[in-house]
């Protein structure tokens, strides 16, 4: 169906990650009278966040009761692997353990065995020979058994995402990076890095790294800041050493989950990591990626300033460990003693969209705005791809309310 006339869609979406194409796929599921057109700087879907972390679909155990976390993630894994066996993309329903390395964990452990149950997640407490029977070479003096938990090919999702909805009637076009934004009363008018103007009636903000600056080229105030964290990772030389997934207990202070070890979705090589260092480039997924201008729009916030004086030690730790492998190394072994320097072989890294508010806390939660005429999500980490499917279609019900 055209859109109206001047129009050239009825609903802009910017981000061709999971969210955005998971939203755009909602608008031409339930609106198939809207036009609907995705734009994405990239030459495919995927290409940042989507396609660069460890593949994992999160049971929901993490997150508080009545987040949006919580909500999307519960109902978002059990759709997430029924879209992969609808599709055809691989994936694998492993269950995980989080396993305490030592009793000072025991109490955050059995906060999340309470969490999980109240979010009706099946959960099992493990003992120490229960642990070697889940994972023979893991340790730890206790262990939760999480059995919801899978992994699959996110980037595969991306890519029958864009299909599907392309299939239904949506444009989406790459190389398509948005430079400026105009917006009246009656929608906006975006140009494309190619010259290209596209006027729509409302627009959808699923920007990832650059969600912030769109907001502010929308003219709107996102009230916080895209502060970059380079997540790095390693492949497990010995792969045979772990079953499945083995996660620590994570730190409730910061929305990192530690490092970890996740067998892949084709059953044979194993992610190890990540840690959490502070990136100088949006897309800065290696210490010799330096962008100064993007350093000094991160410095120019003062709740990056805050964040650091509050986690200065957590963060040096994460450089240490990024900088010397056998920090790393020793970090690993806390879960999987067997583990040698040797094992660790360098993998690619992904870079975490990190929002950081004005008093420096990093949001926990997702993070989703409405505006006139727009629609911005601006904290969407992990489990975000998880929870990708919920969230596009909740974001697709407020972009058709900013049609009118």
């Amino acid at each position: 169906m055209a859109a109206r006339a001047g129009f050239d869609c009825d609903v802009l979406v910017i981000g061709g990650g999971i969210v955005g194409l998971s939203t755009a796929y909602a608008l031409t599921r339930t609106a198939p009278g809207v036009r609907v057109a995705v734009v994405e700087k990239e030459p495919g879907p995927g290409r940042h966040q989507t396609g660069r972390n460890s593949g994992v679909i999160h049971s929901g155990i993490y997150y508080p009761p009545g987040s949006l976390k919580a909500r999307y993630a519960l109902s978002g894994s059990a759709e997430m692997v029924r879209f992969c066996a609808e599709h055809g993309i691989a994936h694998a329903v492993t269950g995980k353990l989080i396993v305490a390395k030592d009793r000072r964990e025991l109490p955050r452990l059995r906060a999340l065995a309470e969490r999980g149950r109240a979010h009706g997640i099946p959960v099992r407490e493990l003992g120490p020979a229960q642990i070697r029977e889940h994972e023979p070479e893991a340790r730890g003096v206790a262990a939760l058994h999480v059995a919801t938990t899978g992994v699959c090919d996110y980037g595969a999702v991306a890519a029958q995402l864009a299909r599907s909805a392309a299939d239904a009637g949506a444009e989406v076009r790459y190389g398509a990076g948005v430079t400026a934004v105009d917006r009246r009363p009656w929608g906006v008018a975006v140009r494309t890095a190619p010259g290209e103007v596209l006027r729509a009636r409302a627009l959808v903000n699923c920007a990832g790294l650059q969600c912030d600056r769109v907001a502010r080229l929308t003219g709107d105030d996102p009230g916080m800041r895209i502060v970059p964290f380079r997540g790095e990772y390693y492949e497990l030389a010995r792969p045979d050493l772990v079953r499945g997934l083995v996660y620590p207990v994570p730190e409730p202070a910061f929305p990192f989950l530690g490092v970890h070890l996740t067998r892949g979705v084709d059953g044979g090589g194993v992610h190890v990591g990540p840690n959490a260092v502070p990136a100088l480039a949006r897309e800065g997924y290696g210490w010799s990626t330096v962008r100064p201008r993007e350093v000094a729009t991160t410095l120019a916030w003062p709740g990056a300033w805050r964040m650091a004086a509050r986690h200065w030690r957590y963060g040096a730790g994460e450089v240490h460990r990024s900088l010397a492998k056998r920090a790393f190394a020793a970090e690993v072994r806390r879960l999987l003693p067997a583990v040698t320097d040797a094992d660790l072989r360098p993998a690619a890294s992904g870079v975490r969209a990190q929002a950081v508010l004005r008093d420096g806390s990093l949001a926990d939660d997702f993070l989703i705005r409405r505006a006139p005429r727009a629609v911005h999500v601006l904290n969407a980490p992990s489990p975000a791809a998880t929870a990708s499917l919920p969230i596009g279609r909740a974001v697709a019900r407020w972009a058709l309310d900013a049609l009118d």
